[in-house]
């Protein structure tokens, strides 16, 4: 029912042999894990000047200072971050990083920080592209919610099908956008100092009224000038995503991962800086609330207004409004805030994945799908991402201020574990070269951890009732699932554990095997050949009495039969077929506690989805009760129907079938190197052709 549909959507099924065909080069690399901060240009300029905006366009001269202490705080963050991928290889990043050096609840925290801080990509940056092609498209912009979900759905597929196929489509929009921004920065600085030309964006001519009149002074001055700073530091979201995604470049991974973000940073700054200046140069106008401050002829604009993006504006006054050059850097703006979802669609499963190794998340999301790509993490993002942009009704500007919280988490306890890392190593390592290079990184991971952690104070202090306390919560939240999911596993493996020398082994004295029978036919006379076969102590069969009649035909034919096996007939006045079998087989163990009951259940096997609900009810329910029965063994023991033969036949046509479990959690090596996949599920029979039934 599903495997034709999957196929469809997400290609053939990879071996695990080839997971290295799916790392990758630095160039697909940049577009992958560095969407999200080369993409935050088209937003991060314009929340700067919003902010600055609440005390009117003359405010606007800070912008210049406020880019410059970003452009600080993104090199020194992509330096600090270069000394992790080198000293941390392995994908954990931050996380790994201070679970190591500062313990397990500093680990937490930063993976729960990390964990909302790409749910929160994914929704932001959706949102914007859609209010950036609504621009354009109204019919989007009366239904961006939906549009919104839509396009979660359609990066959830295209990620399905693995990291290098998606990278390929990701990478094209990327550099596009990074081309046209860069184009439009050149040509603006070639227009207004080689041939002087006036460039004046679509709002010029217009006025923002501060909402202070009396102006900003002392403290207010520079708790606004905070605030517009620690919304610019939006242009930082996703940095990490790089050290989080180290095992997936080509090798040598350290090295590649640290050029990519070198490359990234040097990118990212001179865009964000470009189109800032730009913004002055040509008089872009914003306001927080444009219907009102922002005034025409001396009159607000009022409520039909539409208040376009900064680098929008800047576009129109560079190439011309309309232009082939400004609608070719429209389109790339709109495509790159879509795709700028990949940095968590990347970083996201990889984190689930090493904190579910670590037991802290379930189990299922360690698994690669059919594509190698950890398929339950990019699904459970997608849900949370799509339940936030409902939530929140798609809109970009309220997303933005949950924002950045949990991504100075983990920069400042990450680099805060950094500098014990060269700590501890500087304590034992005696070559004077490698002292050197230690005494640098250390100091880099200082300033880092110094920066970040004064940033994130400020995030706070600005940020926290226009939205942060969500973030807050939210990382609460993933902190106390985390717990209480290691917390499980533990007692689990403390229960299950054998290694105790004291331990006290008794084996079962007898086993008495029960083979439930409702007619005559084939399967029972498989599964009572079967129970033979085993030696218990005690055999019997066992049918419930629901129909008088067909009990007394029953009776009839196993006389006729001469089965050896003695039938017993349980009564059920209230015709349940489950709970006469449990109170039996309870009984029989609390006559004889040392005793192992074996329960046999005859199951067809059908080849047709609609043929499930029409068998193997009442089997399925009874296994399920005997489950929580102590000292009940249940064994099924499977007939195959005619259309279970067609289904075999069908899965025969897959070419690259694999074992089950080889493709999911990587291959066994077998004699002769050979890939082999199995399992012991206890069911008699239940292999076919290698197939689990």
């Amino acid at each position: 029912m599903t495997h034709v549909p999957k196929r469809l959507l997400l290609g053939r099924a990879l071996r695990s042999d080839r997971l290295g065909e799916t790392l990758l080069p630095k160039r697909i690399a940049l577009p992958v894990f560095a969407s999200d901060p080369l993409s935050s240009v088209a937003y991060a300029p314009g929340e700067v000047l919003l902010v600055l905006s609440l005390a009117g366009a003359s405010a606007y001269t800070f912008s210049p200072w406020i880019a410059a202490a970003v452009i600080v705080l993104m090199f020194t963050v992509v330096a600090s971050y270069r000394q992790n991928v080198r000293a941390y290889p392995s994908g954990g990043g931050d996380y790994e990083v201070a679970n190591t050096n500062l313990g397990r609840r500093a680990g937490l925290t930063v993976a729960s920080a990390l964990l909302v801080d790409y749910v929160l990509t994914v929704a932001v940056s959706i949102s914007s592209g859609v209010e950036n092609l609504g621009s354009a498209v109204p019919f989007i912009a009366e239904h961006k919610t939906p549009a919104a979900v839509i396009t979660i759905l359609l990066l959830t597929l295209m990620n399905l099908r693995g990291v290098r196929e998606s990278g390929k489509l990701f990478a094209i929009p990327t550099y596009c956008f990074v081309a046209g921004v860069f184009g439009m920065i050149a040509w603006g600085v070639i227009r207004g100092v080689v041939f002087g030309d006036e460039m004046r964006a679509p709002t010029a001519d217009y006025d923002v009224r501060s909402e202070h009149t009396g102006g900003l002074a002392g403290f207010a001055l520079a708790f606004l000038l905070l605030r517009a700073f620690s919304s610019g530091c939006a242009a930082l979201t996703g940095v990490e995503a790089i050290s989080n995604g180290v095992p997936a470049f080509r090798k040598p991974k350290s090295k590649n991962a640290a050029t990519t973000l070198a490359m990234m940073g040097l990118i990212a700054v001179t865009m964000f800086c470009g189109v800032i200046l730009l913004a002055l140069a040509t008089g872009v106008k914003m306001a927080e609330n444009p219907a009102t401050n922002l005034l025409v002829d001396g009159k607000p604009v009022g409520s039909g207004y539409t208040q376009n993006p900064v680098i929008s504006q800047v576009a129109a006054a560079v190439f011309g409004d309309g232009t082939i050059a400004f609608l070719f850097l429209a389109t790339a703006t709109a495509l790159v805030l879509f795709l700028a979802a990949n940095t968590a669609y990347n970083g996201f499963p990889l984190l689930g994945s090493i904190l579910a190794q670590d037991r802290y998340l379930p189990r299922q999301l360690h698994t690669r799908g059919d594509r190698l790509a950890f398929s339950n993490g990019i699904v459970l993002l997608s849900g949370a991402a799509a339940i936030l942009v409902w939530l929140y009704d798609a809109d970009s500007t309220r997303l933005i201020q949950l924002y950045i919280v949990g991504v100075f988490v983990s920069f400042t306890l990450s680099q805060t574990g950094m500098v014990r890392h060269w700590n501890r190593h500087l304590r034992e390592e005696t070559d004077p070269a490698k002292r050197r290079h230690m005494h640098r990184s250390r100091a880099i991971n200082t300033f880092g951890a110094f920066f970040t952690g004064l940033v994130l104070v400020v995030v706070l202090v600005t940020k926290f009732t226009h939205g942060a306390w969500v973030s807050l919560l939210g990382m609460l939240l993933f902190y106390g699932v985390m717990t209480a999911i290691r917390r499980h596993y533990d007692l689990v493996a403390e229960e299950l554990a054998t290694d105790d020398p004291a331990e006290k082994r008794v084996r079962p004295s007898r086993v008495h095997s029960i083979v439930l029978v409702s007619k005559t036919h084939k399967p029972t006379l498989r599964a009572l050949a079967y129970a033979r076969l085993m030696r218990s102590d005690t055999l019997e069969a066992v049918t419930i009495s629901v129909d008088a009649q067909e009990t007394a035909q029953l009776r009839r034919e196993w006389d006729e039969r001469g089965l050896e096996v003695p039938l017993k007939i349980l009564d059920s006045p209230y015709r349940e077929i489950t709970r006469p079998v449990i109170d039996y087989v309870k009984r029989l163990r609390k006559e004889n506690p040392r005793d192992v009951v074996s329960v046999y259940i005859p199951e067809y096997v059908v080849g047709r989805w609609y043929e499930q609900l029409l068998h193997n009810q009442s089997a399925l329910r009874l296994k399920g009760r005997l489950l929580y029965t102590p000292g009940v063994m249940v064994t099924s023991v499977p007939w195959q129907l005619e259309s279970s033969e067609l289904a075999r036949k069908r899965l025969k046509k897959r070419a690259d079938w694999s074992a089950p479990g080889s493709v999911r959690r990587g291959p066994a090596a077998g004699p002769g190197g050979k890939l082999v996949g199995g399992m012991t599920n206890g069911k008699a029979n239940g292999k076919k052709d290698g197939r689990e039934k």
